[in-house]
């Protein structure tokens, strides 16, 4: 599907785009565009990569002008630039409407405009009953796709996935904890109790390939991913270093909910199990606010949201297992194994 393609990753040289650049960098894909607005990461990534289907274009989804440009001549788009971590947005919510929901519009239009084949927006369990202002922001982001979807895509096709959290991305809670305990610092834990799914940097490009092999027009997908507690995995994180664990129970961050819903009860009604993943269709009714209102459907059976409290969970065990899958925590380990 991506031979003789060009590709375009906004936020390119985030963990996400890294990623990608690992998968597609050796098939026969015809061009790879980055897009983002850190010019230090785009000449480190330059440097490390040297390939000739590497193309850099400084710029910011905010800037609608700098996204059309950068968008010609583009086949398919994954759309992964954000803000994301929570207490950020949550004390400077203006600046997350400003690049996850206007930026989001921005990049949709540039793709119909340039004619773009498929664009998938990268989303995230915390758009589902949103409490924080990361999660509402990309709540609004999903909606203007969906509304896009349904009015003037032309010949664009686009898409959402929805994830949990990422294991070992930048930002995340696995190398936070590994650097606490080889450092013999306590881990700041927030609840006990607190539940995440669990899903691999790779977990979240097979996620976005299959959304564009699967998808049509307004498509939501969703990976059925595991979760475990957040002391189960600082248990288990300190069992693999055989270092002993440290704890130091801080409270609930701004913003932050006990446990992460992938999909509201709402959409569990209309979601079409795929085996590995989700799809959710799009509301396919007429977007008239009186025939919206008046042709409901039935919610008859109803079945519960599905989140991090009720999916398949993890024991101490099965998270070293799943941790020993990382790159990452692989060498981490084999460091810390040759430091002592």
């Amino acid at each position: 599907m991506f031979s003789d393609k060009t590709l375009m990753i906004t936020g390119g040289t985030g963990s996400f785009g890294n990623t990608v650049l690992d998968r597609f960098i050796r098939s026969d894909i015809k061009k790879i565009v980055i897009f983002s607005r850190d010019e230090k990461k785009q000449e480190d990534m330059r440097i490390a990569l040297r390939n000739d289907k590497l193309v850099f274009h400084i710029g910011d989804t905010r800037d609608a002008a700098s996204i059309r440009r950068a968008m010609e001549g583009v086949d398919y788009v994954f759309h992964a630039a954000a803000l994301k971590q929570v207490p950020n947005c949550e004390f400077h919510p203006m600046e997350a409407v400003r690049t996850n929901v206007l930026g989001t519009e921005n990049v949709i239009d540039a793709a119909i405009a340039c004619g773009v084949e498929r664009l998938v927006l990268l989303s995230t369990d915390k758009a589902v009953y949103p409490i924080n202002a990361m999660g509402i922001s990309k709540a609004m982001a999903e909606k203007v796709l969906i509304a896009r979807s349904k009015q003037h895509a032309g010949r664009t096709t686009l898409m959402v996935t929805r994830y949990g959290n990422v294991m070992a991305s930048r930002g995340s809670v696995i190398p936070l904890f590994i650097d606490r305990v080889r450092t013999g610092r306590p881990l700041s834990i927030t609840d006990p109790n607190m539940t995440r799914f669990l899903m691999s940097l790779e977990d979240s490009v097979d996620l976005v390939l299959h959304a564009f092999h699967h998808g049509v027009q307004g498509d939501m997908f969703v990976q059925k991913a595991p979760a475990s507690t957040i002391r189960d995995l600082a248990v288990a994180i300190s069992e693999l270093f055989e270092l002993p664990l440290q704890q130091q129970i801080i409270g609930t961050r701004h913003g932050e909910k006990l446990y992460e819903s992938l999909l509201s009860r709402e959409e569990m009604v209309g979601a079409i199990d795929m085996g590995r993943y989700w799809r959710v269709p799009a509301d396919n009714r007429d977007l008239n606010y009186e025939l919206y209102i008046t042709e409901g459907e039935p919610r008859a059976n109803v079945v519960d949201d599905y989140t991090s409290h009720n999916t398949d969970r993890l024991d101490v065990g099965q998270i070293k297992d799943l941790l020993m899958t990382l790159p990452y925590v692989r060498e981490e380990l084999e460091a810390h194994l040759r430091s002592r």
